[in-house]
């Protein structure tokens, strides 16, 4: 698959088709997540009120919270709390104890007015005291001797303290009255205690009074101690009986198993069109600033849109009405063959959006997109570069225990699960990462094959030294072949520096040069010295098309033997569009000179020059390794100056202006190449022959 990246004049063009394939999955996903499909459970037009047609029993077994139940019994608890009043004023009994003994005065100094009768007494207290007292009850008191009108004096205003500290309020009125009787001491006679009886109601008063505020507090405290009420069912478990009337906590449950829809049509592409936009924004986020390489090829952007609506369709299949084969189905497989691909970072980023996708508005059990997301991410980070099978194999375990570890978070606290059920969801997550691991590993050779893609594993095949092509390779052009060998340990050092993929640099180092087993006895480093050199028979031109036609003949090797594209780029980009300035500079020499008679088009390689960094270093590394072939340098110094210049000579040409490095980066990688060439290139101890050994022990013997 071709990741190169399109020059400037197409760039537009493929962010706009990049937007509509974008475009094109989310409304695709969206879709999925509204339209019925064939996976989706049977649901019933069913609405509360309605009478039952039929039995209806839970498909699975579940607990969930209700709402409707959890809110009944928080309005019954706020019915339940009664009116709050205030405290028994005090303020109040004072004022009506202080009018009872005013009453009590009055009649203390009627009953001292020796010159009236009782009648007149009695006249002149009604004026006094109005209709709070009646006539015979005056006369009472008046009859009383002083004795006793003294202990009823004392009982009333006793009896009125103690009944007004209690609370008085217009709805106990009428009881506080009717029993003042029991409040009278028993040591008084009959007509005492009717006296006192008479004496302290019409002073008995309302003095605590209804506190709306408290009482809205105290209803608000009264539901928030209700904690959420669960309802539970065991697998076909009835849930509605046939000919019954459904209520609403009938139709919370039956959308709880999605046997009837929980929301209308528009509500539905809502939430599913403001969820896929998010996620289409992440990933749009992330190509604009990462700028991963096969974001410049349509091909491998479909490939994704492919996988992620089929891993997300086959959740939408599986999750609805399942407890425990939710947590077997290995969606983080589709984390793991995005990194395997395209690298950790898209790995990450895509599993981000199956796992909130797949799960999305279906009713399951809590915990489950946390279950796919983390097994996801965990799996991914444990996955790295996958240049190993052991890599699947950890990836899927430490993917397993990061599913195991969200189902103590989400599912224990929530008292849906005892330690059988948690044994068996960890079993199947357990299972679920073993799956994960042999899918993405399975499906990463089959699609690497198929659209060329450079996975970890890929490259480990194919740098084999008993790799068709290679085998081929040694035997047809083994001077070329070390000269491969040569260029790998470069990039490989200067790769180190960058951070690059040094895997795939090697490979490509080893394929850059595969044209040349077309005619590798033409080129210099397949050639015998005893043998004579081709090129002195022939034209310039013609040798410059041999030459240079080991790049078309490398590509055609390349797909023949179902190279990634990715080597294909080494192939094709290590020339870039240099000239073949020795060839060139002879058939200047054919023409003495005359530059009208040369056309030093028919000298450039083909191209296109390097887009990359890893192909950019591989055209310095092949023209630093060629002229230090060429130059034999034997100090450090002399190293240093032959990489410099080949980098310049680069640099001069254009044949870097495409490429992401900076100067930084060509200085480092003028110091990698440099250490590598002296250790590779360093002075070594000529050691004496037979011959001058002999005649060095004569030297010391004669003398």
């Amino acid at each position: 698959m071709d990741h190169r990246e399109p020059s400037v004049r197409t760039k537009q063009g493929h962010h706009l088709l990049a937007f509509l394939l974008l475009v094109a999955i989310a409304v695709v996903l969206v879709s999925i997540l509204v339209l019925p499909h064939p996976f989706e459970a049977t649901t019933l037009a069913l609405k509360e009120g309605q009478v039952a047609s039929e039995d209806i029993s839970a498909p699975y077994a579940a607990t969930y919270v209700s709402d409707v139940r959890t809110e009944n019994a928080r309005a019954v608890a706020e019915r339940n709390v009664s009116p709050q009043f205030s405290l028994p004023d005090p303020s109040i009994t004072r004022k009506q104890i202080n009018l009872l003994r005013k009453l009590l005065d009055e009649v203390e100094l009627a009953r001292t007015r020796n010159d009236l009768s009782v009648a007149e007494k009695t006249e002149l207290l009604v004026s006094t005291v109005g209709v709070l007292l009646e006539d015979r009850s005056i006369e009472q008191l008046l009859m009383f001797s002083d004795v006793r009108w003294q202990s009823v004096r004392i009982e009333a205003l006793r009896v009125l303290e103690v009944v007004m500290r209690s609370s008085v309020r217009d709805e106990n009125l009428e009881i506080k009255m009717v029993s003042l009787p029991q409040e009278v001491s028993l040591a008084l006679t009959e007509d005492q205690a009717s006296a006192v009886v008479a004496l302290v109601t019409p002073y008995i008063v309302p003095n605590s009074f209804f506190n709306p505020q408290q009482t809205d507090l105290a209803r608000q405290n009264a539901r928030a101690n209700i904690s959420p009420v669960s309802q539970t069912y065991v697998r076909g478990e009835l849930i509605v009986q046939r000919g019954r009337i459904l209520g609403a906590s009938d139709i919370e449950a039956l959308e709880f198993f999605s046997l009837i829809a929980s929301q209308n049509d528009l509500e539905k592409a809502i939430s599913a069109s403001a969820i896929v936009s998010a996620l289409t924004t992440l990933a749009g986020f992330y190509f604009i600033r990462r700028k991963p390489a096969f974001y410049y090829d349509k091909r491998s952007l479909f490939l994704i849109g492919c996988l992620l609506l089929l891993f997300t369709l086959a959740g939408r299949w599986v999750i609805p009405d399942r407890v425990v084969l939710p947590y077997v189905l290995p969606l983080p497989a589709f984390g793991l063959l995005i990194a395997t691909l395209f690298g950790s970072g898209a790995g990450m980023i895509f599993s981000i959006i199956l796992a909130l996708v797949a799960p999305f508005g279906l009713n399951h059990t809590p915990g489950l997109a946390e279950f796919y997301l983390f097994s996801s991410l965990v799996g991914v980070l444990a996955l790295g570069k996958g240049y190993r099978i052991g890599s699947f194999v950890w990836a899927g375990l430490f993917g397993s225990l990061a599913g195991i570890v969200i189902i103590i978070a989400y599912r224990l606290p929530s008292g849906m699960l005892d330690w059988v059920g948690f044994a068996t969801l960890a079993g199947a997550s357990l299972l679920n990462g073993v799956a994960s691991a042999s899918l993405a590993l399975l499906m990463q050779y089959f699609l690497a094959d198929i659209f060329g893609l450079a996975t970890g594993l890929r490259l480990l095949e194919i740098s084999r030294s008993d790799a068709p092509l290679l085998k081929h390779f040694l035997r047809t052009a083994p001077g070329t072949y070390q000269h491969s060998l040569m260029v790998a340990n470069l990039v490989e050092q200067a790769g180190e520096k960058l951070k690059l993929d040094t895997l795939l640099l090697r490979v490509g180092a080893l394929y850059h040069d595969i044209g040349k087993t077309a005619n590798a006895a033409f080129f210099i480093e397949n050639q015998l010295p005893t043998n004579l050199d081709p090129h002195d028979d022939m034209p310039a031109l013609d040798v410059a098309k041999i030459v240079i036609r080991h790049v078309a003949d490398g590509k055609e090797l390349a797909h023949k033997y179902r190279l990634p594209n990715r080597i294909l780029d080494f192939i094709l980009e290590h020339h870039g569009t240099l000239t073949a300035k020795y060839l060139y500079n002879r058939a200047l020499a054919e023409c003495k000179g005359d530059t009208n008679k040369v056309d030093i088009s028919a000298y450039k390689y083909p191209g296109p020059s390097p887009k990359t960094k890893e192909t950019g270093l591989m055209m310095l590394a092949d023209n630093v390794e060629a002229r230090t072939r060429s130059e034999r340098p034997k100090t450090e110094e002399e190293i240093a100056s032959v990489v410099r210049k080949a980098i310049e000579s680069c640099q001069a040409d254009g044949q870097l202006a495409n490429t992401p490095f900076t100067f930084r980066d060509l200085a480092e990688i003028n110091e990698a190449f440099v250490t590598t060439l002296i250790g590779l290139y360093h002075p070594r101890i000529a050691y004496p022959n037979n011959e001058q050994i002999a005649r060095t022990e004569d030297k010391e013997a004669s003398n």
